[in-house]
């Protein structure tokens, strides 16, 4: 039994942890990271489909850094590609950009403005999980019912406490 409350905490904490970094990843602070999800597999075998990846902006780019970035409208997912060459056009750097399992480098470059940041790191797969906790049902089995059984399991403790506390001297010291 002890066991299971070890990993039930170890659990509660990767899920705490997780929801911390996600949630102070959506404050629009200049110069913030981001987290995202990967939904194509143009980065395999670097970054794997679903993978959750880390990006924060820098002040320059070069060749050979992943970077994630806005190619269309905001609506589009940004994405995810390798650094393949950098081009300048009109005294601006354009990048040119591509995926580490496609061929060919993508067809129009990256100006600065719309790169998100480099990737920092991946964690495969995590994305799955993300993705499953932003739907009404998974966020109420992550989210929800691991912090009504913590808070239960609280509640019980100072009930217990309490009850303690209540019982008369004589059977306190009896036990």
């Amino acid at each position: 039994m002890k066991i299971v409350k070890i990993v039930y905490y170890i659990l509660d904490a990767v899920v705490v942890l997780i929801a911390l970094l996600f949630i102070v990843s959506t404050f629009p602070i200049a110069g913030n990271y981001k987290v995202l999800t990967v939904v194509s597999g143009s980065m395999e075998p670097s970054i794997k489909i679903g993978s959750v990846v880390a990006v924060m902006p820098k002040s320059d780019y070069k060749i050979g850094d992943i970077i994630t970035f806005l190619h269309g409208p905001k609506t589009e997912p940004p994405i995810t590609h390798r650094i393949y060459d950098i081009k300048v056009v009109g005294g601006q750097p354009v990048y040119i950009t591509k995926g580490d399992a496609n061929k060919s480098p993508d067809i129009d470059g990256t100006a600065k403005k719309d790169i998100e940041g480099k990737v920092l790191f991946s964690v495969p797969y995590l994305g799955y999980l993300v993705n499953f906790i932003k739907n009404p049902l998974g966020f109420i089995l992550i989210i929800v019912a691991p912090a009504g059984i913590v808070i239960y399991e609280e509640i019980r403790k100072i009930y217990k406490e309490i009850k303690k506390k209540k019982k008369p001297e004589s059977e306190q010291n009896d036990n």
